[in-house]
């Protein structure tokens, strides 16, 4: 592989003229059929309006921001099953100035959210924890701050811890919630980045302090 040049990005300057939104994701399913698990969820997601690569590390969309998000809790949801715990690790990303026009999808139809209707039936809760980093902006704190009280007025936010915030919930309210924030950061700076961590079927028992 050649080195890397970021030469010509700008802070504030999207290297994208798309508005393209990205996720890289990871599914962690605690059972021996992790791959059937996985692969089978990739499989049944249906990305005619994303552009999607899976590899040996992660999964990637590309495209508009409800169509990924689509895509992204539509694979969540396949993949869950009932009492085996499942953790989901992604970055979210919109703005990067290193970014590119190339590796995009528009959508197909008019419909963004074609998976809609096939998982909207899935319920179950999410236990977890994400990080919002607007960037370009001075006063990026208060971004930060107004995008948590929205999710504390939602009830998916009830704590906060270091590093982070504690989500909870049923995992479309927290999906909803999350998408909204997206909507909500990308109007107030140029780049953003979020890193999110959600566990399904959480062992119980007390945790020793």
């Amino acid at each position: 592989m050649e080195y890397v040049s970021y030469g010509e990005c700008q802070a504030g300057v999207p290297g994208s003229k798309q508005d393209i939104v990205g996720v890289n994701f990871t599914l962690s399913p605690m059972s021996d059929q992790f791959v059937d698990i996985i692969l089978g969820a990739v499989g049944q997601v249906d990305l005619s309006n994303v552009w999607a690569q899976t590899t040996h590390v992660g999964t990637t969309y590309r495209g508009e921001q409800e169509a990924v998000f689509d895509a992204l809790a539509a694979c969540i949801l396949h993949a869950y099953q009932e009492g085996t715990h499942m953790s989901l690790h992604a970055t979210i990303s919109q703005g990067c100035p290193g970014d590119v026009d190339s590796d995009y999808k528009a959508p197909e139809s008019e419909n963004k959210r074609v998976n809609a209707s096939s998982v909207a039936d899935i319920h179950f809760d999410v236990l977890g924890q994400f990080s919002l980093y607007p960037l370009g902006q001075a006063d990026y704190m208060s971004v930060i701050a107004d995008a948590v009280n929205k999710g504390i007025d939602r009830g998916v936010i009830k704590e906060s811890a270091h590093y982070g915030t504690v989500l909870s919930g049923d995992v479309h309210e927290v999906f909803h919630y999350l998408e909204d924030v997206c909507w909500f950061v990308q109007e107030r700076v140029s780049h953003y980045v979020i890193e999110l961590t959600l566990h399904m079927n959480i062992p119980g028992g007390d945790i020793d302090e």
